[in-house]
């Protein structure tokens, strides 16, 4: 524990010179290219902030499986120009008389700084790709015993069976129930009446017995009293 405490106390301390250093570079030149004032502080800490936003919306779209062409870009550009900025004050280059394309390069990077800060921003990485549960499902023990498989008798030896269970007795028959005619409704006696003119004039017409259904009809009857009115044919 304490190795890892100390190995990361290196990583940190490290990581704070090399930030310094760049940044009291990245000062010197915005300075010398007539950017004074506060606009001298600001242009390292545009600098950093662009390179470590790069940087970590590359590795969140690797993450996700995605194309990293884009953070890729602005991360060269970022490190370009702080590297540029740490050779050129490297007594490379005159601070004094800076040439005018240095000038123009230092003026112009607030709209380039912008322009992918807004652009890595507003491209939001997908979703990471879920991780491969197949190794973390449990393994399935087979049965190291398996069970026998139940053996089927085909054919009953009835000698066999002990005198104990004897052979049941056969029940006799239970009778069917015979279903129960409904009961015909009754016709009013002027119906009788009628019913009985109207097979009497088919008979006189005809000389066929009258049909009850055709004479339930004639009388405007339903047809459930087609029965009572063949009663009284």
């Amino acid at each position: 524990m304490r190795a890892h405490l100390v190995r990361l106390d290196a990583v940190i301390v490290q990581a704070v010179i090399a930030g310094a250093l760049s940044f009291s570079h990245l000062h010197d030149l915005a300075s010398a290219a007539g950017q004074g004032g506060w606009k001298a502080w600001a242009y390292p800490v545009s600098v950093d902030l662009l390179l470590v936003a790069a940087w970590r919306r590359m590795r969140q779209s690797q993450r996700a499986g995605q194309a990293s062409g884009g953070p890729r870009l602005w991360f060269l550009v970022a490190l370009a120009a702080s590297l540029g900025a740490n050779v050129a004050t490297a007594g490379l280059l005159d601070l004094d008389h800076v040439p005018a394309s240095l000038r123009v390069v230092v003026a112009g990077w607030p709209a380039v700084a912008f322009f992918g800060g807004t652009l890595l921003a507003h491209t939001a990485p997908g979703p990471e790709a879920p991780a491969d549960t197949a190794s973390s499902a449990p393994d399935v023990e087979a049965d190291p015993e398996p069970h026998p498989a139940p053996v089927v008798v085909d054919t009953l030896d009835r000698d066999a069976l002990p005198a104990a269970f004897p052979d049941p007795e056969p029940t006799a028959a239970e009778p069917v129930a015979t279903p129960v005619p409904a009961p015909v409704p009754a016709l009013p006696p002027a119906l009788v009446d009628r019913v009985r003119a109207l097979a009497d004039e088919h008979r006189s017409t005809t000389g066929r017995p009258a049909d009850p259904d055709a004479v339930r009809a004639r009388l405007g009857l339903p047809p459930s009293m087609t029965a009572s009115v063949a009663a009284h044919l």
